[in-house]
């Protein structure tokens, strides 16, 4: 394309996890397997705890973001209907050196892949933990009461569980599939927990989009970002092929089931039940005085 071409085009940001999931969902956009028409996409691949920071300053059209990071951007995102990881009876995991219990993680320090993450704010939900230090608030330890937390990258936490840097781990991602290999322990699954207490899956993240833009162009780019999910789904080979190359320590076969867990129906439209597990999630932050202020949810349906 002719730079004269590609200068004539509506240019969009988007920023998203290196992680398969998120791979096999931009994969047609990243890849022009679709036709984009006047929007030409740039793509930013950071972790989700700097995408939840970065949309702060609201550098990105598009976006990543978590669920717990959403609460604090409402003035300045609205979330696509597509796009979400939901998870449907598991999801983030808490893993330690030796067995535990549930109970036995209060007092314990966690390491966590960031105060933003809906891991976090699951964590806190499942412990009655309310941090003392805002979420919003860049750093890096802090006491949740039930128990105290070192933020580290999402990737190293297993590392550090396994070196007893830390008493336990907060792991999202690949890690949920891997843990074992490093002779870790399973303590808790908050999705199996979050399902066994509300009976809705747990709404992790989501794509978020700027509402400066005015609603033509986001209701134009949210139906291009459905596009780009469904042909992932709809050439889930060629799709898997690009996402295995941000796949850790994932063979096909488990990068396979990695993406299948969270890119699935769910991800083409978050339906009724997942607008209501999103609004009970933030809800329920509220509620423990985890999360400052309610929560108005707002969906572009694209």
């Amino acid at each position: 394309m002719s730079n004269a071409l590609t200068e004539n085009k509506i240019q969009i940001h988007v920023g998203h996890s290196p992680d398969p999931d998120d791979a096999f969902m931009f994969h047609a956009l990243a890849n022009d397997k679709i036709d984009t028409g006047e929007y030409q996409f740039h793509h930013e691949l950071q972790d989700i705890e700097t995408l939840n920071r970065r949309a702060f300053s609201a550098e990105l059209e598009l976006t990543a973001v978590s669920l717990h990071g959403y609460a604090y951007l409402t003035d300045k995102y609205a979330l696509c209907a597509c796009g979400a990881s939901m998870g449907d009876n598991y999801g983030p995991m808490v893993v330690t050196r030796e067995p535990m219990e549930i109970d036995d993680l209060k007092g314990k320090r966690i390491a966590i892949p960031g105060t933003l993450t809906t891991a976090f704010l699951a964590l806190n939900l499942c412990l009655d933990g309310k941090p003392t230090t805002s979420a919003k608030e860049p750093h890096t330890t802090g006491d949740c009461g039930a128990f105290t937390y070192e933020v580290y990258e999402f990737d190293e936490i297993l590392n550090v569980v396994e070196r007893g840097e830390v008493d336990a781990g907060l792991i999202i991602h690949e890690g949920q599939l891997t843990y074992g290999d490093q002779g870790l322990h399973l303590v808790v699954d908050l999705g199996k927990w979050w399902m066994e207490k509300t009976g809705l899956p747990l709404p992790l993240g989501a794509n978020a989009i700027r509402k400066d833009m005015g609603q033509p162009q986001m209701d134009e780019v949210t139906r291009l970002l459905k596009e780009s999910i469904q042909f992932g789904l709809d050439h889930r080979e060629d799709a898997l092929t690009h996402a295995l190359k941000y796949g850790r320590n994932l063979d096909r076969a488990k990068a396979d089931e990695f993406v299948g867990m969270y890119v699935n129906d769910w991800t083409i439209d978050f339906g009724e039940r997942g607008r209501e597990a999103v609004a009970l999630l933030l809800q329920e932050g509220y509620a423990a005085g985890i999360i400052p202020e309610p929560v108005e949810l707002e969906f572009i349906s694209g």
